[in-house]
């Protein structure tokens, strides 16, 4: 069984037991501007397990394709990547953690045939301040799977402290074991829901002495440990409380979401820690070994520079067949960075050559059958990959000539601190701290390729200087991070009043501006918090003040008019016989969420949409254009607000 059956098998496993199959949503989420990216299999599902009606029912299963940006620094060791699969299945007031329990320990060890003795599992500690119980029901539920073929299950408490015990099921505190919105239990606000959660851990054995080789040696070995041996292949959602005035208290109904990373299932299949030598990873490997020359085994320097690549070069592949283009702001911005990482670390083993198109074909080959969008547009992947890695080369040339240019041939004896770096006495110059972070963040240079470059070129590079680099460059992420929160907060995941009403706006502007500029427009995007809405339609010239004034007058005529926001529910072939608009065909299921705004007979606006939305036209206020500008080529975008 390899990686692509075992998604199936998952999805046929649930399927069984009463789930629909839902398609995976887009990497850009459709009605979520509180992120980028869909970055979690749960993402697209929050406004169901809020309450919000799914029109499939209240059983769903699927398999989620995710990127996470804060990953890609950590890319380059055997488990972390950007882009990944989260196997899916969620319970909407329906079963609850018996059923869960039973079915995900048959999966694991009849469907994909894992040893169950490898199997561990952790649980919520409960949190006698907050008057929130330990998760006891999950451990016996635990208990009678394993003890039924006969392996004692153990439960054991600060493992992390007095090391396993011989146990099998270990209790972990609220960063570890809960869920919420908000993340720690004492953070939820009042009507928030969460729960505790039950993650399931492959053991890769004590034999491989990983805790050993580790930085965390000198400590005990637990399943939470992050030295190698155990690896998180699953976890169970139990959302079962929601905080009150006078506490935490239980649902009427629990809702189940599971989400088990398809990468780290398929190590754990194949018992491997090195997630990069699943069937996922190795054709894509395979082809940057024939490109470099090299053996992906040859050195832990070559395989992390062949990680980095076949991540980030899948990642770009993924993201470009759903509407990302390179860029230097927002989504474009990563797709850029992951692009120009990729080609740097080509360099560091010898590729220099283009070689990224190479790479983005076996990615379509292995996965087009499940993801149809990358074949549909393998022209555009190729082109824009094409288009980026060529700009980024000439981009490394510059660079190379700054690397020359700012050799220090003077120095300060006392700052000759030699590091296992540059060891060689007989040297042609010196970096500062300051043009070391300059190639970094300027012209791309990892750190790894401004020592390489150094070594080539005899020049010394201090622990002094490195220092000073990673000083700017701390300063340079917190910078980075800070813009970042500010420019995403909110979103249709935090289903307020204000966010509603602007995203019904949004309906109102995309059927004025069809109305306008003519039926060649249609959404490429949307940003939508509470203070405002931004929309990006299909559109090649600039709006005349005029086209401007049209739509507003039109937006604010059927505001005025105070129409009912109907929602309905139907299949998607008769959505589309009704005319309504939708940005993300590929994440639809079966049956979809139609929302129309109705004078009469005449459809003033009806969308394909999920998440919440005003009642009444009437309640939005008065709509009002603050920008109209270019998105890219071909693509315009307005920012407004209600007033």
């Amino acid at each position: 069984m390899d990686a692509q059956e075992l998604r199936t098998k998952y999805l046929e496993f649930f399927q069984s037991k009463g789930h629909t199959i839902i398609p995976s949503a887009s990497l850009v989420p459709e009605n979520d501007p509180s992120t980028l990216f869909t970055g979690s299999g749960m993402q697209p599902m929050v406004v169901y397990l809020l309450g919000e009606k799914h029109p499939l029912g209240t059983k769903i299963a699927d398999s989620q394709k995710c990127f996470r940006t804060q990953d890609i620094e950590e890319v380059g060791d055997n488990r972390h990547t950007t882009v990944f699969e989260m196997l899916g299945n969620w319970s909407l007031g329906d079963y609850f953690k018996q059923e869960q329990i039973a079915w995900m320990f048959e999966f694991l060890t009849k469907e994909v045939g894992l040893d169950p003795k490898k199997l561990y599992i952790t649980v919520f500690r409960g949190n006698e301040k907050l008057g929130i119980e330990r998760d006891a029901e999950a451990v016996k539920l635990w208990q009678e799977q394993f003890e039924k073929i006969g392996v004692e299950a153990k439960d054991v408490d600060f493992s992390e402290r007095d090391g396993m015990g011989g146990g099998r099921i270990f209790y972990y505190e609220e960063k570890k074991n809960w869920w919420s919105r908000a993340g720690v239990p004492e953070n939820m606000p009042v009507g928030e829901p969460g729960g505790p959660d039950s993650e399931m851990f492959w053991d890769f054995g004590a034999e491989l002495g990983l805790h050993e080789k580790s930085q965390f040696k000198d400590l005990p070995c637990h399943v939470n440990c992050d030295c190698g041996r155990f690896m998180e292949i699953g976890n169970n959602v139990f959302m079962q409380y929601v905080k009150t005035e006078k506490g935490y208290e239980l649902l009427p109904k629990g809702n189940i979401d599971f989400g088990g990373g398809l990468e780290r299932l398929a190590a754990a299949k194949d018992n491997t820690p090195d997630i990069f030598l699943t069937d996922l990873f190795t054709p894509i490997i395979g082809k940057i070994e024939e490109i470099a020359g090299k053996k992906y085994e040859e050195s832990e320097e070559v395989k992390r520079s062949f990680r980095v690549i076949a991540d980030h070069l899948k990642a770009s592949t993924f993201l470009i067949a759903d509407g990302v283009i390179p860029s230097n702001t927002e989504r474009g911005y990563f797709l850029r960075r992951l692009i120009r990482r990729a080609v740097r670390y080509g360099k560091l083993i010898g590729i220099e050559k283009d070689f990224a198109v190479s790479v983005a074909e076996i990615v379509i080959q292995n996965y087009s059958e499940h993801y149809g969008e990358l074949a549909k547009n393998r022209e555009v992947i190729f082109a824009e990959l094409r288009k980026e890695e060529e700009k980024f080369r000439k981009t490394l040339e510059q660079g190379l000539k700054e690397f020359d240019k700012n050799i220090s041939l003077l120095y300060d004896d006392n700052d000759v601190e030699y590091d296992e770096i540059n060891t060689s006495f007989d040297y042609a110059g010196k970096l500062k701290g300051a043009t070391i972070f300059k190639l970094y963040t300027t012209y791309g240079f990892p750190t790894e390729m401004i020592i390489e470059e150094a070594k080539r070129k005899n020049v010394l590079i201090t622990k002094k200087s490195l220092l000073e680099s990673e000083e700017e460059l701390k300063k340079h992420k917190e910078l980075s991070r800070t813009a970042s929160a500010g420019m995403f907060k909110g979103g249709l995941q935090d289903s307020g009043e204000e966010t509603a009403k602007l995203h019904t706006a949004t309906h109102l502007l995309l059927a004025a501006l069809r109305k306008v500029l003519g039926e060649h427009v249609f959404q490429k995007g949307s940003n939508i918090t509470p203070e405002r809405l931004r929309l990006d339609f299909s559109h090649g010239e600039k709006m005349t003040p005029e086209q401007i004034a049209k739509v507003e007058k039109l937006v604010n005529g059927e505001i005025e008019a105070d129409f009912e926001v109907a929602k309905a529910e139907m299949s998607l072939d008769e959505a589309k016989k009704l005319g309504a608009m939708g940005v993300f065909e590929a994440k639809y299921g079966e049956i979809v969420s139609i929302y129309s705004i109705l004078d009469g007979d005449r459809v003033v606006s009806r969308e394909i949409c999920g998440g919440p939305h005003a009642k009444r036209t009437g309640a939005l206020g008065r709509f009002r254009i603050q920008k109209e500008e270019a998105s890219s080529a071909g693509v315009r975008r307005i920012k407004a607000v209600l007033e």
